[in-house]
């Protein structure tokens, strides 16, 4: 069987590798694609992971990401004809969606953001299949046009098909001069070009307070800071100059998570990823709170908390009693990791039946 996977966000990276591989251990050919963007591009570097770059990201005006879009449809178009694949495989790729729908290939979309309207309307009714979260009502995806039949739900985050096995890697203390002997504390900014933020409150002014309280009152703190876009890393770098790590290039998330004493997100996936590590976990979202932030701190695996005073206030009580914040938070992961199951494994038996 032939399947096309499309790979925009180093999220999905990280999930389509664990899939393609599995994929072609069973003997089944897959062609990877992707566009240029330079947190996606550069991980799937880190990786190993060949993948043909098809477009370019639109970036953060409308205008562009439509132009963007349409390009990269009549690009990917050609080439899909080309590899004639039995099923298409992505996270909502309004381009790959398109194109398997206008060459009657069955499309099967996985994602765990009903929030996103934008892509969820351009995708969801496309598709063959719907894969989600059990944790995701079925509701908050037929409003865009799939029937309840098509959509396929398991038990687990997304993050558990590449965390529930990895083993960590002190090359990236190395990587970001840091040191496991004094405490890291670790932010991520916010996903400011996504069409669903587009306009919206941005975490800037909650990341800048933050870091400048940290880099004053706790001088034995290790601030290390993984921005998204080249616009965020320049920014940082100029307003904080050495006070903190900006992360210049793409580093091993999880691995750096793994020796993080305190994470504070502005997005979802590393959220996520922190929490289920059993990091004590921050989310500074800059909208209302999504399906998978709301279960997270349903279970009191993260803290949702935008106001900077209010979240240096519980950094520093957790900092404050460190070790024993670290043990309840392992605790609670492992209750909740404990019965996930594989989503490789679901997604491989749907994509076998449609093939």
């Amino acid at each position: 069987m032939k399947v096309a996977i499309d790979i925009l966000t180093p999220k999905q990276c990280m999930l389509f590798s664990k899939l393609s591989e599995r994929l072609e251990a069973k003997g089944h050919k897959v062609l990877r694609t992707t566009r240029k963007y330079r947190e996606v591009n550069q991980l799937l570097a880190l990786k190993g992971v060949d993948a043909q770059v098809v477009g370019e990201h639109g970036g953060g005006n409308i205008a562009d990401k439509l132009r963007a879009s349409a390009q990269r449809i009549l690009e990917l178009s050609l080439l899909m004809e080309q590899f004639n694949p039995d099923v298409a495989v992505s996270f909502s790729s309004p381009e790959l969606a398109r194109v398997a729908f206008g060459l009657r290939v069955p499309h099967i979309c996985i994602n765990d953001s009903p929030h996103a309207e934008a892509v969820a309307k351009l995708t969801v009714p496309l598709s063959t299949k719907l894969l989600t979260p059990k944790i995701i009502s079925k509701k908050m995806w037929t409003k865009y046009g799939i029937s309840p039949k098509n959509i396929i739900r398991y038990n687990a985050l997304d993050p558990w098909v590449w965390l529930k096995d990895y083993k960590p890697n002190l090359q990236v203390l190395k990587q970001l001069n840091l040191v496991d002997s004094k405490p890291i504390v670790t932010l991520r900014t916010e996903e400011s070009f996504a069409s669903y933020l587009l306009y919206k409150t941005s975490t800037k002014e909650t990341f800048v307070s933050l870091i400048s309280w940290l880099s004053k009152k706790w001088k034995d703190i290790q601030i290390v800071v993984v921005p998204r876009y080249e616009e965020q890393k320049k920014d940082l770098i100029h307003t904080f100059n050495s006070k903190i790590n900006v992360c210049k290039s793409v580093v091993d998330g999880p691995s750096l998570l793994h020796y993080t004493s305190v994470f504070v997100g502005g997005g979802g996936t590393m959220t996520a990823e922190s929490a289920l590590l059993g990091v004590p976990t921050f989310s500074c979202y800059p909208n209302k709170p999504f399906a998978i932030l709301k279960f997270l701190a349903k279970n009191n695996l993260i803290s949702l908390i935008r106001n900077p005073y209010q979240l240096m206030k519980k950094i520093e009580l957790t900092l404050r009693n460190l070790e024993e914040a670290k043990k309840i938070q392992r605790e609670k992961a492992q209750k909740m990791v404990y019965g996930f199951e594989d989503p490789i494994e679901i997604i491989i038996s749907e994509i076998e039946k449609l093939g």
